[in-house]
């Protein structure tokens, strides 16, 4: 028969279990911020074309380089502890603008380019004329759904299921 319990050892059991969560959710976290900056990279790269010239890309795709500013600014935080857990974030670097091109602030033209991360705002969110080229948001969702349940498997193990 099973004996009784002493105070505070069931207490003491969840916090260990506590604590290995915590710790094995910042090991999540890194992998899955690397994941998703990655594909949000490689969405960014729908073709190629110089400056001034047609995108190939199409509409509800990631967009095409240019000079490829975009893409390198694509990066992600490390995670830091947050309430509840842990935060990391993956977005484009602040402060990165697209190389000068000749004649620039000359002939009407603009004398400073649009900073990167703004340019990559107007893609996500839409041009003026209203199309499209998501690249972020793409490659958060293939994070959540791809990248999250084998990284998650590879650290809490064969077990772990998305199901509450």
């Amino acid at each position: 028969m099973a004996g009784e319990l002493e105070p505070g050892v069931l207490a003491q059991v969840f916090l260990r279990m506590s604590a290995q969560a915590e710790a094995r959710g910042r090991r999540v976290l890194e992998p899955l911020a690397i994941a998703i900056e990655n594909q949000a990279k490689t969405n960014a790269s729908t073709g190629s074309h110089p400056y001034g010239t047609k995108t190939p890309a199409r509409p509800g795709a990631g967009p095409a380089i240019v000079s490829g500013s975009l893409r390198r600014a694509i990066t992600h935080t490390a995670p830091v502890p947050a309430a509840g857990g842990w935060t990391a974030t993956v977005g484009v670097a602040g402060g990165v603008y697209p190389p000068r091109r000749p004649n620039a602030g000359k002939r009407g033209g603009r004398s400073k380019p649009t900073a990167v991360s703004k340019y990559a705002q107007y893609l996500e969110e839409g041009l003026r004329n209203g199309e499209k080229y998501p690249f972020l948001l793409p490659a958060f969702r293939f994070g959540v759904t791809v990248a999250a349940p084998t990284i998650y498997t590879a650290v809490f193990g064969a077990g772990w299921t998305t199901a509450a």
